[in-house]
């Protein structure tokens, strides 16, 4: 991952099985050394089709002015 700046911005999805991501977890880092917040948003359905969380999504990209944006690959099995 290539860091561009602060704030960052960082977005994982997870769910019962890899197919499926029920949850979002927005890892959001303001400066070097602050407290990340993590706000995480779910759905019974899947969240990478869920126009609202999606929506939502965007919104807080676009205010946060992130210079670093990533999404980790793929949905984490919990």
């Amino acid at each position: 991952m290539i860091i561009e700046g602060y704030p960052t911005l960082s977005l994982a999805y997870f769910g019962e099985t890899a197919e499926k991501a029920t949850e979002v977890l927005l890892t959001f880092v303001l400066e070097e050394g602050a407290v990340a917040m993590e706000p995480r948003f779910s759905s019974t359905e899947d969240v990478r089709q869920d126009e609202t969380i999606q929506s939502v999504l965007v919104k807080i990209i676009e205010r946060s002015a992130a210079k670093t944006v990533t999404e980790v690959a793929g949905v984490a099995v919990k």
